[in-house]
């Protein structure tokens, strides 16, 4: 009886904990373009029902909604079934599941990192916030460069500059960390020539902007990410959005050889050695994932190897032989820079019609492998079909002799015909 009892009180205590981290997140209609509030801030997941993407990020969103709501934070957490409210879905322009979207004073933000809690509460935290950052001691300097692998600062007082830089943030703060601060607030090793300025810190050095890098807002898409990192296929993708090249090394870290170490060791140094001749053209990392690279080349890449990316268009660079020195790494990178090695790849139509039949080949040799009677049962499927829809169009055809005899009635009727005449 006891132990019944139990039972039923914890069922309960789980039944009311759901309902409690189930409250976090408010369920959206198309209603909700009518009842939202001008200042309101919104931060919006939208699904699909089956998609199992989508399922995975639930139990992370509802942690979201109940941490933000802890921190009596001003951001609203919801989720929408796009392919129910049609009409919310079309005006965030949603495209595919799920998306990660804040709404902020009319202005939509649309989140394109992991799909972590970590990554997404960055994400929320700066965005929600103030554009611009204002950094008012030598401490919070401090504390926000030990936050921030990359962080752009406005210092100096009201200017076009300014008014440029805060324009830039508006667009770019879904990506990257803005400041303001006053001079006497950064540490004095900064040698600033002339006020106001725009200096970006990364690398563990700083950078000032000039009008020789061009617009403002354009440096700073460039600028957005560490010279060399680790590199998955979520900051690969939107390095490629700086128009900036992607020199990769691939490895195993999991299995790093004296090779890999070598190689990551090799492009590291070049790309800190050689930052002067590069940075404008190139980022550098190194990546284990080589999911995407296979797909890109189309062919299995062997670890530890180099490779360069150009996400513009799809097309890569490949080394013409061997790359073991530094002099023979750099000559790589400086013929890609001056047209000497050509890229390859592309998003062509005949490319793309290799990598769909490469993506294709791919999915039925790892679906052989994991299910092979489902394997035969999808491969001989449509030809099932085919040969079935070609027996009823024979069937349905009139043979030679059918045809003859249908004829027959009418010639001698009209043989008749001209005998009575």
């Amino acid at each position: 009886m006891l132990d019944r009892r139990n039972s039923v009180l914890l069922s309960v205590l789980l039944w009311l904990c759901a309902s409690l981290v189930s409250s976090f997140v408010e369920e959206l209609d198309d209603s909700f373009r009518e009842t939202r509030g001008d200042d309101d801030i919104w931060l919006i997941k939208f699904y699909a029902p089956w998609c199992s993407f989508c399922k995975q990020l639930d139990p992370v969103w509802h942690q979201i909604g109940s941490e933000l709501k802890s921190l009596g934070s001003p951001v609203n957490v919801g989720k929408s079934d796009a392919t129910a409210n049609t009409g919310l879905a079309e005006e965030f322009r949603v495209r595919g599941y799920p998306a990660i979207i804040m709404w902020k004073k009319n202005l939509k933000y649309v989140y394109s990192g992991k799909r972590t809690k970590e990554e997404i509460m960055e994400f929320t935290h700066r965005v929600s916030g103030p554009l611009v950052r204002s950094l008012n001691s030598l401490q919070l300097f401090q504390h926000a460069m030990s936050r921030h692998d990359v962080m752009f600062v406005y210092v100096g007082a009201t200017s076009q500059l300014k008014g440029n830089f805060s324009a830039a943030a508006e667009h770019l703060i879904v990506h990257t960390n803005f400041f303001s601060a006053a001079r006497d607030v950064l540490p004095k090793v900064i040698a600033l020539t002339s006020l106001p300025a725009v200096v970006l810190f990364k690398d563990g050095t700083y950078f000032t902007y000039s009008e020789r890098d061009g617009d403002l807002r354009s440096w700073i898409n460039r600028e957005r990410f560490p010279n060399f990192s680790k590199i998955d296929s979520y900051t690969l993708y939107a390095m490629g959005e700086t128009g900036k090249l992607v020199s990769l090394v691939l490895v195993d870290e999991k299995n790093m050889c004296e090779k890999s170490v070598r190689y990551k060791v090799l492009m590291e140094k070049v790309a800190s050695d050689h930052r002067d001749t590069f940075s404008r053209n190139f980022y550098f990392g190194f990546m284990e994932e080589n999911d995407y690279i296979n797909g890109l080349i189309m062919m299995d890449v062997i670890v530890p190897s180099f490779v360069v990316v150009n996400l513009s268009n799809d097309g890569y660079f490949l080394p013409q032989g061997t790359v073991d020195t530094e002099r023979q790494l750099f000559d790589f990178l400086d013929g890609i820079r001056d047209g000497t090695i050509q890229c390859q790849g592309g998003n062509g139509v005949v490319q793309r019609g290799r990598r769909l039949i490469y993506d294709t080949k791919l999915l039925l040799t790892s679906l052989f492998d994991q299910a092979p009677l489902l394997g035969c049962f999808l491969l001989s499927f449509p030809f099932a079909i085919a040969t079935v829809f070609c027996y009823l169009c024979c069937k349905a055809r009139p043979t030679s002799s059918e045809d003859e005899d249908e004829d027959a009635p009418q010639r001698c009727k009209k043989l008749t015909n001209k005998k009575s005449d």
